[in-house]
Formats: structure tokens, C-alpha cells, sequence
């Protein structure tokens, strides 16, 4: 289709394309058509037509603010993020917004210094920049405005030796550059000591220079990898005094108006570790004689909007946290203990408030109504998933058994019938084991295992699932604006990717083909029962787009839902206390709903709690890298059988079979010739025998090197390359520039091949 509509006066696709690029983000469909000339109904109608079509083929997006941009490109003036340096100790950054797969943004060279009286732009400050497009596709950058401090500055341990000047390393092991303590900054802290710095002034040449904002502690105390975790990514920690003063003055809810759930058999079931229970369910047989073999669902869950109230000081700090953290040695809760693990945790035998749905299905799982419930409720117990399975299977506790004929087997029933839904829903089914760091009460490190997945965990995962579907059709329905939980269908160049991937494990993806949940499942369970059956779910997985909060519902393609809300975890998701809010006001259930100031923040709340959402899943593994790395320290020189999962032209990155760690094989310790990536197949390949290293290979490594502060291992390959044919002559030897071939052949000079 190269013209568009013909009430479009001849206007092409060409055109419209050039004019959103000319736009620089900034045009949405006012300004599109005021600078094509665009007038009357009929064009203007035609013109959001057709911008439609190309969004719906993938060739422009919008962003929060309706405007449109070139798929893929990013607004000439933007907010970013700064996240790192590159190797040549650049700033990197990345938009503010959760933007999907965002190209690679750099700052030019100097800039972010910081002049005189001004800190140096640093990690997680945000700045107002200019962007342009490079030819490789990247972006380069250039200050316009910084916007304001971010929540944590560089992490370094102090180090004094003997002799020569004292040194800050930052414990981030993308980090090349030791700081120098600016003057006087040496003597706040003792060597082998974790402190917090902030950029004094940037140097074009030369180490930078840095002031210590703080002293944490001993970098080898128990627990430093959390706190480092914590810090390096500026985890808000502890609360305000005015949040403390106003939980202090909380008072017990009653159960005034609300309905009265007390004698439903409502329980929680939880980890075994859990210390705070967001949720309670019930089930039983449908007694209305029209829904035969159907199921009664109830899912209760705690009523936080019952005690923090929109724009208060709990609320400004919850929505700062945005999320409980959890890393092995502890949790760094979004709500004060007094809420998340008493008022607000729903207690064995203890009355709680709580914000319930009620749900019918019939006997294959498929919803036939559903309705909130603004509840007084008593749990009737607190079972761990272990306890649930093992009464079902015949071995629990008595506490377990004495529930097992009224309360789990009506459980399993109505689970049952929603596993029939759910087989035809298809969602996506990847093998993902989710591996547990075991921590002492001292700190230390006992093991590491994988979580098992009973169907007690599947069962609560299914019934959750049923009731943010509910909540976020209800709010629909009385059209109350909303955050989804927003999971995109994969992107175009992320299914390239994995077909060109696929037939080097000798499987197929057509190109073209439209990714749908039942396709990747069909691949997955071709895989099963193969040697790539973990490599292909890994590549699934990474072919997928982070899921988001919007308040544009874009489906759940993961789930295969069209709409989906969180609603289940108000304790630990700020997400959640949102949608109950707006729960309580769209359907008159209380006057402590969602405010009007609140309903016009919610684009920004979205953008925000997903970013607090990655950093808090960032912190928590790095936390688990580091605390590995420790247990692994006394480890060193110990042989490890592992399996490929990543590589680049530097190195293969090995997942340890035991403890799921991931080390790096550096490339130039490959065996005695030179190894280079080929990024089409995914191997390292021998320059002179051919033989390679491919993605998902099984390999045996020995830990050189565990550095517990950046969480970083070093390994020795133990396993010879699998053989494959030599390069050919006009191949060979096109290694990295300055390299020089173990084998023969004269010294690489940089800038010049063999």
C-alpha cells in the first residue's frame, strides 16, 4: 500500500511517514493534520484511520502522551535515565519511559561533567536531552537539563595501600574507573569499607575525584550484599517520620456496614517463610441447579485502602516505593510492619477487612459472573503450599487434614475445572525454575535450591489470575480509568532473532509468522526431552517484552488475556492499591476510593511503579549474584558442570548447574587459538581448527575467581570445543583489532587484518 485513502486528496503513506519523523515526537494527530492541510471531518477521520493501520503494522507507536513517533525511534528532545558507563567510561542512558527494547543512548564525550559549583550528572539521575540518531543506530546525547538528583550515588569500597594514595572502587562490575577521594574525603572511612560517594568533578583525563556521602559498614560484614544491592540501585529503605507518626495513629478498622464473611472457611496459603498474607480463598460446589458441576470462588484480599489513604504520607511513601523488596537475607517492606505483617496481613483466626470477588464458573472453568464485596472476614487458617499438597495427596498435618474434606478438596474441585479453561486459553507456558538463596540468621550462606511448583502454587496462582481479570472488567464496565498490568506481544526483531537462532538447535520458526502463546508452546514442548529443551525456553524468554503498568490496556499476551489489572497484593504493589481505589469509588463501596487527583496522575504513577518495579527486581539479582558468589568463594578451584547461556566477542557466559550462577569464560583463554563470535549462529569459533563453543552447550568449568562485592565469577573452560569445519582462508583471522593469534601469524596491529 503505498498511497493512502483517495479523501485524503492524494495524500501518500510516504508523506504521512515523513511528516510523524518531522514531527521529532512532538505531533500527535492535531499537528499531523495541521501540517498536511488536512480539513474537514471526512480527512480528518481518514487521517485516524490510516494512522491506525500503521500502528497496527508495527511502523509508528505512541507514546503516554498520544503523540507519534517511527517505531523504534525515539523523540528528538527526551527525558532519560542514566544507567551505567560503557567500556570507554560513557555515560549510557535510557528514556525515562518503559519504553520496550529502546536503542542504545550515549552521552557525548564530557558531557554530565558538571562545572563549577555543580555535581556531575551520576547513575539514576534523570536529565532533559537532545538526541541523534547515529548510523549504527544508537543515539548520542547532549545535556540540555538535569532534573534534579538521583536516589543513590557511585557504591565503593575504600581501599588504603600501604603505599600511594587511597582509592575508591566501585563494587559495579560494569566499572573500570577507581576514583580518587577528593581532598580531605580520605578520612572519613578505613580500608575495607562500603561507602557512598557523589562525583566531585568530571576529568576528560584522569581519575575522577569523589566525595563520601556515607559509610555503610564493613564490605565483608554478613549481609554487604544486600546493602550494596540496595544502594547501588537506590532501593528507597526505612520510613519517613511523618509515615511513622501516622501509622503510630492508626486505629483497628471495624466492620461497621461491611459484609459480613465470617463464616466462609477463607484461608491463606503462603510460603512457608511468609511473614505477610495478602490473600485468602474459598471455594465450593455451585448450588444453583443452572450451573451444574460449576464452582463458587471467593478470593478475599487484604483492604489496604482501608487504612492508607490516597494523598497522606503512607500513600506519597508507598507510591515512592512502589513495591516490597525481597532479597535473601531480608525484605524491604513498601508499607510499616505495623500494616504489612498486622492491620493489613490477614491473620489466622483474626477479623480483618478485606476487599472480596466472588466468582462463578461452570463445570469447564469459563466465567459466568462475578461480584465485589466490600467484607469482614476471619481466616480459618494459615497453611503453607507444602502442607496444602501433602493433605491432598494423603500425608499433611492435622491441621491440614482437618481442613482437607470442607475446605482443599473444594479447592482442587474448582481448580480443576479452571485448568480446563485455562488449557484453551494457552497461555505461555515457558520452564522457568526459580532458584532460592538459603540465609542463616548470621548471614551466612547455606545453599542454594529451586523452588518447587506444586499445584498448590498453580491452584493460588489460577484463582489470583480469575480475580485481576475481574477487576479489571469491572472498572471497564463502569468506565473508571485504570492501570493495567500490560504484557505486548513479542517485537518484530525479537522474532527475527529467535528464528535465525532456532535451526542451529535444529528447530523452526517461519519468518513472518505471527507470535501466538499456542506457537511458543508448541516449540517448547517439541524441545522437552531434549538436550535443548532449557537453551530454547531460554531464548523463548528472552524473545518476550517486559511486562508493564499502562493505562492504555494493551492485553496480556503472556496470560493470553485481553485485559488483566492487578488487584491481589495491595501489602507489596502499589499497582494494586491503585485499582483497589478505584474499585471502591466506580462501584460505591465506600467513600475512601480513588480521588480525582489520584485518576489524573495515573498515566504518571504507571510509568513510575514500573520503573520501581525493575529496579527493585534488579537489586534483587544482584543481592542473589552476590550472596552465590560468596558461597562460592570458599569454592575457588572446584570443578562445576554447567551450560552455555550467553556469548559475546569477549568471553561465554557458563550457568553453573548447582546454584544457577552465571560466570564468565573469558575468550582469551580459550584453548591456544584464537576464538571469535560469529552472532549469526551463535558459537565461538577456532580460527584454526574450527572447532567452537555454541549457545546451550553442556560444559564442565573451574571457578578461577568469586568476588562476592560485585557478585562477579571467573571461570577456566574444561571442555573441549565440539569440531566443526575450519573457516575458509578469506575468513580466518578476522579478529578483534590489537589481538594477536596464540598460534603462528604475525602480531595484530590495530586498525589493519591479515
Amino acid at each position: 500500500m503505498s498511497d493512502l485513502d483517495p479523501k485524503l486528496a492524494g495524500f501518500t503513506r510516504e508523506g504521512l511517514v515523513a511528516a510523524i519523523k518531522a514531527g521529532e515526537g512532538q505531533f500527535g494527530k492535531r499537528e499531523l493534520a495541521r501540517a498536511l492541510g488536512l480539513k474537514g471531518a471526512d480527512q480528518k477521520r481518514h487521517l485516524k484511520e490510516q494512522l491506525a493501520l500503521l500502528e497496527d503494522e508495527g511502523v509508528v507507536s505512541r507514546d503516554n502522551k498520544k503523540n507519534y513517533v517511527l517505531a523504534g525511534a525515539l523523540p528528538a528532545v527526551t527525558v532519560v535515565v542514566i544507567t551505567g558507563r560503557d567500556e570507554h567510561g560513557e555515560l549510557l542512558a535510557e528514556p525515562a519511559r518503559a519504553d520496550r527494547g529502546a536503542p542504545i543512548i550515549r552521552l557525548a564525550p564530557g558531557e554530565g561533567a558538571g562545572g563549577k559549583g555543580e555535581t556531575a550528572v551520576g547513575i539514576g539521575d534523570k536529565a532533559l536531552v537532545r538526541l541523534a540518531e547515529q548510523e549504527d543506530g544508537s543515539y548520542e546525547a547532549r545535556m540540555l537539563k538535569k532534573l534534579g538528583q538521583s536516589a543513590h550515588r557511585i557504591l565503593c569500597v575504600m581501599r588504603k595501600p600501604e603505599k600511594g594514595y587511597a582509592r575508591l572502587l566501585p563494587v559495579d562490575r560494569r566499572s573500570r574507573h577507581e576514583l580518587i577521594p577528593a581532598k580531605g574525603e580520605g578520612e572519613k572511612a578505613a580500608d575495607g569499607e562500603l561507602v557512598l560517594c557523589r562525583i566531585a568533578k568530571e576529568r576528560r583525563f584522569g581519575l575522577k575525584t569523589a566525595e563520601i556521602v556515607e559509610v555503610l559498614g564493613d564490605a565483608d560484614s554478613a549481609g554487604a550484599g544486600s546493602v550494596i544491592a540496595l544502594h547501588a540501585h537506590g532501593v528507597p529503605q526505612g520510613f519517613s517520620e511523618a509515615e511513622l507518626q501516622e501509622v503510630k495513629a492508626i486505629k483497628p478498622a471495624s466492620m461497621g456496614n461491611r459484609t459480613d464473611l465470617r463464616d466462609l472457611a477463607l484461608i491463606t496459603i503462603d510460603p512457608d517463610d511468609a511473614k505477610d498474607h495478602d490473600d485468602a480463598v474459598w471455594a465450593a460446589p455451585d448450588e444453583d441447579p443452572s450451573n451444574k458441576d460449576g464452582w463458587v470462588v471467593m478470593v478475599a484480599i487484604a483492604d489496604v485502602a482501608a487504612y492508607v489513604q490516597s494523598g497522606g504520607s503512607l500513600d506519597r511513601g508507598a507510591y515512592k516505593r512502589g513495591n516490597s523488596v525481597y532479597l535473601p537475607d531480608r525484605v524491604i517492606p513498601m508499607l510499616p510492619e505495623r500494616l504489612s505483617n498486622d492491620l493489613c496481613s490477614l491473620r489466622e483466626l483474626e477479623e480483618r477487612p478485606c476487599l472480596a470477588v466472588r466468582m462463578v464458573f461452570d463445570r469447564n472453568g469459563s466465567k459466568k459472573s462475578h461480584k465485589f464485596i466490600r467484607g469482614w472476614m476471619k481466616s480459618a487458617a494459615k497453611l503453607a503450599y507444602t502442607d496444602a499438597q501433602d493433605a491432598i495427596e494423603g500425608g499433611g498435618s492435622n491441621k491440614a487434614m482437618a481442613l482437607l474434606d470442607v475446605v482443599l478438596r473444594p479447592l482442587w474441585g474448582a481448580y480443576e475445572a479452571l485448568q480446563k479453561a485455562r488449557a484453551a486459553r494457552e497461555p505461555l507456558e515457558i520452564d522457568a525454575p526459580e532458584r532460592r538463596v538459603r540465609v542463616s540468621e548470621s548471614g551466612e550462606v547455606l545453599g542454594v535450591q529451586v523452588r518447587e511448583r506444586f499445584d498448590a502454587h498453580k491452584l493460588i496462582e489460577e484463582f489470583m489470575i480469575q480475580a485481576n481479570v475481574c477487576a479489571a472488567e469491572s472498572l471497564e464496565k463502569k468506565r473508571t480509568p485504570l492501570i493495567y498490568r500490560v504484557h505486548e506481544q513479542p517485537s518484530r526483531e525479537k522474532i527475527d532473532g529467535l528464528a535465525s537462532f532456532l535451526p542451529t538447535v535444529g528447530f523452526k520458526w517461519v519468518r513472518g509468522e505471527k507470535p501466538a502463546t499456542g506457537r511458543f508452546n508448541k516449540l517448547l514442548a517439541q524441545a522437552k526431552g531434549t538436550e535443548h529443551y532449557e537453551t530454547v525456553n531460554e531464548v523463548v524468554l528472552r524473545s518476550q517484552s517486559q511486562a508493564v503498568y499502562e493505562t492504555d490496556n494493551a492485553g496480556h499476551f503472556g496470560l493470553n488475556l485481553d485485559r488483566y489489572a492487578h488487584f491481589t497484593s495491595p501489602i507489596r504493589r502499589y499497582a494494586d492499591l491503585t485499582v483497589h481505589r478505584a474499585l471502591i469509588r466506580a462501584l460505591d463501596l465506600g467513600n475512601d476510593g480513588q480521588s480525582d487527583e489520584e485518576r489524573s496522575r495515573l498515566a504518571s504513577i504507571a510509568d513510575e511503579i514500573t520503573q520501581s518495579e525493575r529496579r527493585a527486581m534488579a537489586a534483587e539479582r544482584d543481592a542473589v549474584d552476590r550472596f552465590i558468589a560468596l558461597y562460592l568463594a570458599e569454592r575457588v578451584g572446584g570443578e562445576f558442570d554447567g551450560r552455555i547461556t550467553g556469548l559475546t566477542r569477549f568471553g561465554a557466559f557458563v550457568r553453573l548447574a548447582e546454584t544457577g550462577a552465571d560466570g564468565l569464560v573469558p575468550v582469551s583463554t580459550l584453548g591456544h587459538e584464537r576464538f571469535e563470535h560469529d552472532e549469526a549462529t551463535h558459537v565461538l569459533v577456532g580460527m584454526e581448527s574450527g572447532g567452537r563453543y555454541r549457545l546451550g552447550m553442556n560444559v564442565k568449568v573451574r571457578i578461577e575467581e568469586a568476588t562476592p562485592i560485585t557478585g562477579g565469577l571467573l571461570l577456566e573452560m574444561l571442555t573441549d570445543p565440539e569440531p566443526g569445519p575450519r573457516p575458509n582462508r578469506r575468513n580466518r583471522g578476522r579478529g578483534r583489532p590489537g589481538h594477536a593469534p596464540k598460534r603462528g601469524g604475525r602480531p595484530w596491529k590495530k586498525g589493519k587484518r591479515r
